[in-house]
């Protein structure tokens, strides 16, 4: 892969990187498997070019309205027939967002520091702040310094994960040295709010995708702070009049629904929550220690509303799980615990914030679903679930259709038919796009599946849209639940 890089050239090599880390600049074109299986070709000889494939593609993606499903098939029959078979075998997952050769995010990472003698830690911190392996392979092939990516306003930054841990005993056992605190987790969606020196407000979400028209809430209460430049993370959360939060399902219909045609929000209010501050007056906070990062929020902030709850240094056990109880009676999801002397690490899951929710849940992908039967015929409902692999593929662990009303097996159905890829006598198989949040009581050993465990009475908590396939658990993490 190094050799092909450099191969590349100037010119190309960021969407090289891109492709062969399994993307797609425009992200999704708009193309399903009806379309894709039946296109023209293929050629005979080879003569597509990198540049001109990405220019089909950015021509896909801007196709709507009336008559588009005529105009995206011509486009791709235009660019499908020019490719040779071998071509089409990359160019088709490629589209379908189901590149499997192995060579994700991981390994481009080490064949870009390779490719350009560039330090592997630092490419990845350059991706965390960059956003995309594109953009860094681009820099790297021009001579420009990776010192060029850092933090700024208006250019969101990979979010800050968290561990998870069984007890709170576990969770501060695991941070360690240096001391903690423990600050309520909320069930909301992730946002990351920019704000310039000018008063311009920017709300990025999890996925680092703009959302600024949607959530004018966010706009008015984070222009109204005092100061200049603001970077903050934090949660958006539908709040009802008792000040406990309503089902995540409220806010994130009302983030989908945005605003109307008169500008005036559609559905429930939402409340921003901050818990962190990673830029402040031209001041990059990313490498400050957590307790200096809450001196700057709580001085930013002010106003106990506008930020997470949490007490700490913790010294005393009991009056840590005396506040996690106090949480949980309040309607939120749990507590994190977090390291007093750790630095921000964006995109990491770092062993500095360690969660604990009384459920057990974990994040995985829709791989495919079955037709239901009885009362459940004409809807897809047992869902095959999958966890990442050690080579960026996902490995399916299971399956399960309890959990789910009527009105999400009707959602599911329809979103699942969009982002199937072939249709089988049982159900369909989909691209891996659909995050979902299961609850089970264990993991145990497993025959069956090949990551040689399974989840027991797995349970559909909910859809996260707000989620991508990035925040999708490992296989290991999974494996290392498993007892005896």
């Amino acid at each position: 892969m190094a050799e092909v890089f450099r191969a590349a050239g100037v010119g190309e090599v960021a969407l090289v990187v891109t492709y062969l880390s399994g993307r797609l600049p425009q992200r999704w074109v708009g193309v399903g498997w009806g379309v894709l299986k039946d296109a023209a070709g293929p050629a005979e000889a080879a003569s597509l070019e990198v540049g001109e494939v990405d220019a089909a593609l950015e021509e896909l993606a801007g196709v709507s309205g009336k008559g588009a499903r005529a105009e995206r098939k011509r486009l791709v029959d235009a660019l499908l027939g020019a490719a040779t078979e071998e071509e089409r075998a990359f160019l088709v997952p490629l589209i379908r967002g189901e590149v499997r050769q192995g060579a994700l995010d991981a390994v481009a990472v080490e064949a870009l520091a390779q490719a350009y003698g560039a330090p592997v830690e630092g490419v990845r911190q350059a991706l965390m702040l960059g956003g995309s392996l594109g953009e860094v392979a681009r820099v790297l092939a021009g001579g420009g310094e990776l010192s060029e990516f850092r933090l700024e306003v208006g250019r969101p930054v990979l979010p800050m994960l968290a561990q998870s841990a069984k007890t709170l005993a576990e969770a501060v056992q695991r941070v360690g040295a240096g001391g903690c605190a423990v600050e309520e987790k909320l069930d909301g969606v992730r946002i990351q709010v920019h704000r310039s020196g000018g008063g311009e407000v920017r709300v990025f979400s999890r996925t680092l995708v703009e959302m600024t028209e949607r959530v004018p809430e966010v706009v008015e209460v984070v222009r109204a702070l005092p100061g200049g430049d603001l970077v903050l993370d934090g949660e958006l959360l539908a709040v009802g009049e008792d000040g406990r939060p309503r089902p995540f399902q409220e806010t994130s219909g009302r983030v989908g629904s945005g605003v109307g045609a008169d500008g005036v929000p559609v559905g429930v209010p939402l409340t921003p929550v901050f818990f962190d501050v990673l830029y402040e007056e031209g001041r990059d906070l990313l490498a400050t220690p957590d307790a200096e990062r809450r001196a700057v929020l709580e001085r930013v902030v002010g106003d106990a509303e506008l930020r997470v709850r949490r007490i700490g240094p913790v010294e005393d056990l009991g009056a840590a799980e005396e506040f996690q109880r106090e949480v949980l009676a309040r309607g939120h999801e749990g507590v994190v615990v977090k390291g007093l002397d750790a630095g921000y690490r964006a995109g990491r899951r770092g062993a500095s914030w360690v969660k604990v929710k009384p459920v057990h849940t974990l994040d995985l992908v829709v791989l495919g679903a079955e037709w239901g039967s009885g009362r459940r015929t004409g809807w897809l409902s047992n869902l095959h679930l999958g966890a990442r692999g050690e080579d960026g593929s996902y490995v399916m662990l299971g399956k399960t259709f309890k959990g789910l009303t009527d009105e999400v097996l009707a959602w599911q159905t329809a979103r699942l038919k969009e982002l199937a890829v072939s249709e089988e006598p049982w159900g369909v198989r989909v691209r891996p796009e659909l995050v979902v949040e299961i609850a089970f009581d264990g993991v145990q050993r497993s025959t069956r599946y090949p990551a040689g465990v399974t989840l027991r009475f797995a349970r559909v908590v909910r859809y996260r849209e707000d989620k991508g396939v990035g925040d999708v658990e490992g296989v290991g993490v999974v494996r290392g639940l498993l007892v005896g």
